[in-house]
């Protein structure tokens, strides 16, 4: 299985499927889970937590966020990353713990409900909500910021749930693991790199809720041709751009 595309990446999120989503190998080098919060289901949960540390956050905005007064856990935030993690919750109306694969769908489908309000959380909980940075994946090149920006692209509520996926040993499964795993599980896999290329591509500084995503058709775009006389004869130069990388390409052409 190959990367997939950001186009390819949206239909499985709108369909409530997980994407598995790689960061740069300078930064964390791991692969998280992404899954849209307003559709989590007791399945791709429980999966998740099977393939993961089982310790998942939920990414939104912080107009989400602040609208379910879900203040920072503390004043001072000493986590390398700067992630800015909030108190943590629970569905008031949770059936069980809160802990189950069922519960944490569940409060997880209620934060991303647009009429949800303070009330219905219990904090703390078993759930653990992040604020995404302002500007997204642009800003700040981290999984809590692709997750929103995604589920923003996708037209959906910018809520999300994300989990780190580990290795049978235990420790953070690196590169290639999390791209062999996309391969068992049919789960499609995404980079970081390759969003903030897809942005820069299609919408520049637009704020992604104004946008509507552009369906992708061919990995590279044509830029220019042009003729090159040679002691064979002519040749076409044909000049490509990988819309995903930003790579330049050129064919050589002979004849027709």
């Amino acid at each position: 299985m190959s990367l997939a595309t950001i186009p390819e990446a949206l239909a499985e999120l709108r369909a409530g499927r997980p994407v598995i989503v790689v960061d740069n190998e300078s930064r964390e080098n791991e692969g998280d889970v992404v899954l849209a919060a307003e559709l989590a289901s007791q399945e791709w949960i429980a999966w998740t937590v099977k393939n993961s540390s089982g310790f998942i956050c939920a990414p939104m905005t912080n107009e989400i966020a602040d609208r379910l007064e879900l203040p920072v856990m503390v004043a001072n935030n000493e986590d390398s990353r700067g992630t800015n993690y909030t108190v943590s919750v629970d569905a008031a109306d949770r059936l069980s713990t809160g802990i189950s694969a069922a519960d944490r769908a569940h409060t997880l489908r209620v934060l991303a409900n647009l009429d949800s309000s303070p009330s219905s959380l219990h904090r703390p909980g078993h759930i653990l909500p992040l604020r995404a940075v302002e500007g997204g994946v642009r800003e700040r090149d981290g999984h809590t910021e692709a997750a929103v920006d995604l589920l923003k692209l996708a037209g959906m509520t910018p809520v999300g749930a994300i989990a780190e996926i580990v290795a049978d040993d235990g420790e953070m499964m690196r590169l290639p693991g999390p791209i062999e795993l996309g391969q068992r599980e049919g789960v499609l896999v995404i980079t970081i790199e390759t969003l903030i290329a897809y942005l820069q591509e299609f919408h520049c500084d637009q704020p992604l809720e104004t946008v509507t995503p552009i369906p992708e058709t061919s990995r590279v775009i044509f830029e220019v041709e042009t003729t090159v006389p040679t002691t064979h004869g002519p040749f076409r130069m044909r000049a490509y751009r990988d819309r995903m990388t930003g790579a330049d390409h050129v064919a050589i052409v002979a004849g027709t």
